[in-house]
């Protein structure tokens, strides 16, 4: 995976797509809390316990999360989220992204999404310095927060790449990290049924599902995953709406 939409298309992106597809198959990546874990946690008082109108307790819920936007598809991505009333996550990136889309982060800061980090500009976190793993997250929690006036409490590593600086880092600065259960893999197709079909194979309650709306396949995918997954009884929420009435801690890692 590389930085931007073009970018990622290149042959260049060998190397990096191997290291991920690792990290995609379970073959790597850090100790993570289970979502069902988080709201087990947490305090016991029903009243106090409910977010919002669904409870994932007692619902079967999933949230559907897309990185490395905005893009020139997110428009559209939004059109269809809000015309099925779905909210999502989105780890946005900084260059070339955030600072060229703002108007679509406000948007989904706007309409009920969760605005959450993926780094300025997708350097592997466990390869840096301290002082650029700082830069690398606080350059677009600046930027989300200036746009939203909300800053971000949760981030997502490129290619799922984390240790122990990264979470002691991402503890100074009020970030949780978040990986994902399920994916389409959709950075090595342009096939949209072949992407519904992955994200179908493998969802289960609790789940987060990795998607990417850089790329020309997924968004047209997109309808057709969220109408089968209604379909089979999922509620679709944000990650922190998955983990209440737990929250996600700075510094700690959750899938």
């Amino acid at each position: 995976m590389k930085k931007t939409g073009t970018a990622f298309r290149t042959a260049g992106t060998l190397t990096a797509i191997a290291a991920l597809t690792l990290v995609l198959s379970g073959c790597a990546g850090p100790d993570a809390t289970a979502p069902s874990a988080v709201r087990a946690q947490a305090a016991t008082d029903v009243q106090a316990a409910r977010y919002g109108t669904v409870d994932c307790r007692r619902a079967k819920c999933i949230a559907l999360t897309f990185d490395a936007g905005p893009s020139e598809h997110s428009a559209r991505l939004l059109d269809i989220l809000k015309e099925r009333q779905v909210p999502a996550t989105f780890f946005l990136l900084g260059k070339r992204h955030i600072e060229k889309y703002p108007e679509l982060v406000r948007r989904m800061a706007d309409e009920g999404h969760e605005v959450a980090s993926h780094t300025w500009d997708h350097k592997i976190l466990t390869q840096l310095r301290p002082e650029e793993i700082r830069e690398e997250l606080e350059r677009p929690n600046q930027e989300i927060e200036r746009l939203t006036g909300q800053r971000p409490t949760l981030m997502r590593p490129p290619q799922g790449r984390t240790d122990d600086t990264v979470h002691e880092i991402c503890r100074e600065l009020g970030l949780a990290e978040v990986l994902w259960s399920v994916t389409a893999k959709d950075y090595k197709t342009t096939d949209s049924d072949l992407i519904t079909r992955r994200v179908l194979t493998q969802a289960s309650r609790d789940g987060i599902i990795l998607l990417h709306d850089i790329y020309d396949g997924t968004v047209p995918a997109v309808p057709g995953i969220i109408d089968a997954l209604k379909e089979r009884g999922y509620v679709f929420v944000t990650v922190p709406h998955l983990l209440a009435p737990g929250k996600a801690e700075p510094g700690k890692v959750y899938r």
